[in-house]
């Protein structure tokens, strides 16, 4: 089989599937993308650059549209000059919404084309009107329609799609819902396992919690209130009040990686930091971590937060999960399609930093109840989310989507 993977990030989304077929003799991989670091062994990475930048003046509404046609062209540029060297391929798999899908079918037309469908951006009933303090005006519904505008066009000229969990398929237009089968990515569970009794050390970041007995943990790609930092922190200040050996590690850079920044310029860390009363000697913030020391974090860890709003569910939860962890979570659609109050995991009200709070004191106390919860959190992913078990099902599902089109031919 001779794949086309695409996405600005590399690897993204497709690490494993790029991973397995790269060591598959009879598979030919091709993965487009901008990120010149990293590779996988039998993967040939093609590079682009859009030819500019968003230009400044662009109606804002469409700045997000003219970024993916940009993308898209510099895309259609490289892959037709590979196509003149004799490269098509059977199946093109790419990540809807940045751009690089959008031109295939013209340049590709006999080749299968599977778009990842993350997201579909809605102004009402979903992430974007979740919180009351921040009122969704016209401007902001106006531009989340349009910005549909590249997704919309995917999932018309695709030939199939792939959504990671049934929540976030459900956001996408009904009409197009059959084009989209629900299957995640994978968790590897045989490097996201637990270690009973690891103690967190770092060498590199002069971190050494080998002493602490009671340790909560939080894992976001940014401190930002999509990812309910907002609400930690004032929980954690809480927490460290009452259980005076707790200390709290927090792993993720200082940026908005979803929504909206301050428009004062402050990260979210500033000004959450300059409102709260919290025992900064006892709160780690290691920045973006290797895979290596993240997974210490998380099997060292005596409770892991993880909060969102309705949106898309992180890798860090289920990986969290699948290393034992205790995990306590915002009651929100994305989580609980996967935890169960009491059972795998603990559910608390995104908005309430003392139920937060009291809830992580809880597993801190109840030990022998929350020792059933991290053994039930494993169990799921390695019945729901085991890598082994899904990825031969995204590979099979590429190849029947391949024959399905060769039999429509």
């Amino acid at each position: 089989m001779r794949i086309l993977l695409m996405h600005p990030n590399f690897p993204a989304q497709f690490v494993h599937i790029a991973a397995a077929l790269g060591h598959d003799s009879k598979s030919q991989v091709v993965y487009v993308t901008q990120r010149e670091e990293g590779s996988i062994p039998g993967v040939n990475k093609i590079l682009y650059k859009p030819s500019r930048e968003v230009r400044p003046e662009t109606h804002p509404w469409v700045r997000n549209t003219e970024k993916a046609v940009l993308e898209a062209q510099a895309v259609y540029r490289e892959l037709a000059n590979l196509k003149t060297k004799g490269f098509v391929p059977d199946v093109i798999y790419g990540h809807s919404g940045w751009g690089p899908t959008l031109y295939m079918k013209d340049l590709f037309p006999q080749a299968a084309l599977v778009c990842y469908f993350e997201w579909f951006y809605r102004s009402h009933g979903s992430d974007c009107d979740f919180d009351p303090s921040e009122p969704v005006t016209p401007d902001l519904e106006a531009s989340i329609r349009i910005k549909n505008g590249p997704i919309l066009l995917d999932l018309y000229s695709c030939d199939h799609g792939v959504s990671p969990t049934n929540y976030q398929q459900s956001q996408f237009p009904e009409e197009y819902r059959k084009k989209i089968s629900v299957l995640h990515d994978g968790v590897n569970t045989d490097f996201h396992k637990p270690n009973l009794g690891a103690k967190l050390v770092l060498p590199e970041l002069q971190l050494d919690l080998s002493h602490v007995d009671e340790l909560v943990t939080y894992v976001a790609r940014g401190m930002e209130p999509y990812r309910g930092f907002p609400q930690f922190i004032e929980a954690m200040a809480i927490l460290l009040k009452r259980r005076p050996n707790c200390h709290v590690v927090i792993v993720g850079a200082e940026r908005v990686a979803y929504g909206r920044d301050l428009p004062d310029g402050k990260s979210y860390k500033q000004l959450m930091l300059e409102k709260v009363d919290i025992d900064m000697s006892r709160v780690h913030f290691t920045g973006l971590l290797s895979r290596v020391d993240y997974i210490k974090v998380l099997q060292a860890s005596s409770v892991h937060v993880y909060l969102t709003r309705p949106f898309v569910l992180s890798w860090s939860m289920l990986e969290a999960m699948s290393s034992g962890c205790a995990v306590v979570a915002s009651g929100t659609a994305p989580v609980k399609e996967v935890i169960e109050d009491g059972v795998n995991g603990l559910l608390v009200d995104f908005f309430s930093p003392t139920q937060i709070a009291a809830t992580v004191e809880e597993a801190l106390t109840n030990k022998e109840r929350v020792d059933k919860i991290r053994v039930r959190a494993r169990e799921t992913i390695l019945e729901r989310y085991d890598l082994r078990k899904l990825l031969p099902r995204q590979i099979d599902l590429l190849q029947q989507v391949v024959n399905a089109k060769h039999h429509k031919s």
